[in-house]
């Protein structure tokens, strides 16, 4: 198979290819970010870095093939969450970048395309990227079925028939049952305990007790500070809300009343990802990079649904 990724990241649709075992005879990336690069090269040091997605053209890059299976990528999203205050949609300089996708997809023609976005983009967004991608309608799949993690996102899946393309129908995946508390480390650095006391912990959600909660639910008890995005806390018995770019969500131990971060590897495993898979650049680089990644699982029971 070949491969063309962008917007790549730390290549974790190649790491589903390689779980999958569907061999990749040429893996291309699109990636700026030098952390990012650094991860994928240390995990697959065959990939061909591309560079800047603007660059990338059918015309100009003479060394990429033009016989792409599958292009994959999911464009960035900051002027489309709902966790942006004022968000520009598409208009934004950073989401505006999903139109070189639409491009670079009508030039290659791959045999397959995959496109992710998060599910609280405005609707005319998506209305917007439906129109562009042939008229495919996306499918959300919430991480939380495969996963420990909440994280709910939208995939526009095509299959090129003649020279357009059709919707592929996937199915959602089985609930793996995988809670928070499943994906913890036993032992960890004292480092990500919160020492501070200025906490609140109080059961918050949908009216029920913390022990009655649905397991595909975060049960957020409490916060420190402000409580912020990276100041809420929760349970584990419930799931972790969605990984940021900005490190990981506070977590309680119900048996000490102890509170802390999600260590770098408890959010790999978030992310259905092997332990240490982003091991060599900073823990903060770390916590960017999954925060900006896909689910693995999820992207396995997409590719499983392909061929």
């Amino acid at each position: 198979m070949k491969v063309l990724s962008l917007f790549d990241g730390i290549s974790i649709a190649q790491q589903a290819l390689k779980e999958l075992n569907i061999p990749v005879e040429k893996y291309y990336a699109s990636e700026i970010d030098k952390y990012a690069i650094k991860i994928t090269q240390k995990n697959f040091p065959n990939t061909i870095q591309l560079g800047d997605v603007r660059n990338i053209s059918i015309n100009n890059n003479h060394f990429i093939d033009k016989d792409i299976d599958l292009l994959i990528g999911g464009s960035p999203c900051q002027d489309l969450s709902i966790a942006k205050k004022g968000r520009e949609g598409l208009a934004g300089s950073r989401s505006g970048l999903f139109f070189e996708y639409a491009r670079i997809l009508k030039e290659f023609k791959p045999k397959y395309f995959v496109l992710e976005n998060v599910n609280s983009m405005p609707k005319e967004a998506k209305e917007i990227i439906t129109k562009e991608l042939f008229g495919i309608e996306p499918i959300m799949i919430n991480a939380s079925l495969v996963s420990a993690q909440n994280r709910k996102r939208l995939f526009w899946i095509g299959k090129l028939v003649g020279d357009t393309y059709k919707q592929v129908k996937i199915e959602q995946p089985k609930d793996k049952g995988i809670l928070l508390r499943d994906i913890l480390e036993p032992k960890v650095d004292e480092r990500y305990y919160i020492k501070e006391k200025s906490n609140t912990i109080r059961v918050s959600g949908r009216g029920s007790g913390i022990n009655d909660r649905h397991n595909w639910d975060t049960i957020r008890i409490g916060q420190i500070g402000n409580g912020g995005q990276g100041d809420r806390i929760y349970s584990q018995k419930g799931k972790s809300v969605t990984l940021s770019a900005n490190g990981g969500e506070g977590l309680i131990n119900l048996k000490t009343q102890q509170i802390r971060k999600l260590t770098p590897i408890e959010c790999e495993r978030l992310q259905s990802l092997p332990d240490n898979y982003t091991e060599g650049v900073s823990n903060t680089q770390r916590y960017k990079a999954l925060g900006n990644g896909f689910n693995c699982e999820v992207i396995k029971h997409i590719l499983t649904n392909l061929t």
